[in-house]
């Protein structure tokens, strides 16, 4: 039976997701493109990209903050249900509505462009990573639903939890995936699959006994990473002999390096559960400590992680300073539980299974 060719359309390509899903494919033999609407500043992989303008732009950002609703312009690292889920994007005035209207027709003819070179419209299966199509009305994702497409919405962070969900393309997708845990939480018709991950560019740390037990942590945004509460406890646990290493604002491969000559590394607090960054220390094999999202434990109870929140941090932390056996144990569970779990190849397998396509 021939496979069904896989079109993949994403903002850009967040966190390299859209694109490990596209080169998985490929390996599982598969015809699949991937089309971002602008490029990536961290030179994630790219495929087709358009590079729209007013989307990266600061001029746009300036003009989020004072046309769209202040709630979708927040980060935390709070779970906030809403009365009503799922959250739906919509304009939150005139001028935002008019403004993405004429953000559109700006793009049109890119857009148009790109859909007739690639022969994009030929495609059995739309994947939107991030739940958005070309267009904010949703037209080419509603004519290719019409024209018998299988359409499948995979949500990876913020825009499940502040954007929302694009109503007409809702309605119109036939399975819905994240790879967040607590975005079950935001959608009544939604299937969690694990964040793909590949380990083999990620080396193991070599074990060192250093003078100090290096304690590391990698704030990308230290309100949604709980990083002021985390940074005052690892202060407060100065009569040990530790050193804080604090990963920010580096060039990633500079970063990975930093990381990987960490004795223990925390991630961050709150309701959201653990990020790449977590993944990255695990796949290191360096003991690894993060909150879950409620209900994670109870889904996976084989997990690696030491739990923490702003409670127990101290105390948790605490006894990983004082225990190397109990360092030495997650050290050797890490990676392994990374390969199985976060492989990218299961991940797919999942998203195909769910989605009915073989």
């Amino acid at each position: 039976m021939k496979r069904p060719r896989i079109l993949h359309i994403a903002p850009t390509n967040i966190s390299g997701v859209p694109g490990q899903l596209v080169q998985t494919e490929k390996q599982l033999g598969f015809d699949s493109r991937l089309v971002t609407l602008f490029r990536d500043k961290r030179n994630y992989f790219e495929d087709i990209c358009l590079n729209l303008p007013f989307i990266d732009f600061f001029g746009t950002k300036l003009i989020k903050k004072f046309v769209s609703s202040p709630e979708k312009c927040r980060v935390t690292n709070t779970i906030k249900v809403p009365e009503k889920i799922p959250v739906e994007w919509r304009p939150h005035n005139i001028f935002e509505h008019y403004l993405v209207n004429f953000r559109d027709f700006i793009w049109k003819d890119k857009i148009e462009n790109a859909i007739q070179k690639y022969h994009l419209k030929e495609y059995d299966v739309l994947q939107l990573d991030g739940g958005l199509g070309f267009y904010r009305n949703s037209g080419f994702v509603i004519e290719q639903k019409k024209d018998g497409k299988k359409i499948i919405c995979c949500y990876t962070g913020s825009d499940l939890r502040t954007r929302g969900v694009i109503p007409s393309i809702d309605k119109n997708s036939d399975l819905n995936v994240s790879v967040e845990f607590d975005h079950l939480k935001l959608h009544p018709n939604i299937h969690h699959v694990f964040f793909p991950f590949d380990c083999g560019p990620i080396k193991k740390q070599e074990q060192t006994d250093h003078s100090r037990i290096r304690i590391g942590h990698a704030p990308t945004n230290r309100q949604a990473k709980g990083s002021d509460v985390i940074l005052q406890v690892l202060n407060e646990l100065g009569s040990y002999n530790i050193e804080i290493v604090l990963i920010e604002n580096l060039p990633y491969e500079k970063a990975l390096e930093l990381k990987r000559t960490c004795d223990i590394f925390i991630d961050q607090i709150g309701d959201l559960g653990y990020g790449i960054n977590s993944l990255e220390s695990l796949a290191m094999g360096i003991p690894t400590c993060s909150c879950l999202a409620p209900g994670f434990e109870a889904h996976y109870p084989d997990h690696p992680f030491v739990v923490i929140n702003a409670e127990n941090l101290k105390e948790q932390v605490t006894e990983l300073i004082l225990n190397k056996d109990l360092r030495r144990e997650l050290s050797a569970k890490g990676r392994e539980w990374v390969e199985h779990n976060h492989s990218a190849v299961r991940t797919v397998e999942k998203i195909h299974r769910l989605a009915g396509i073989v």
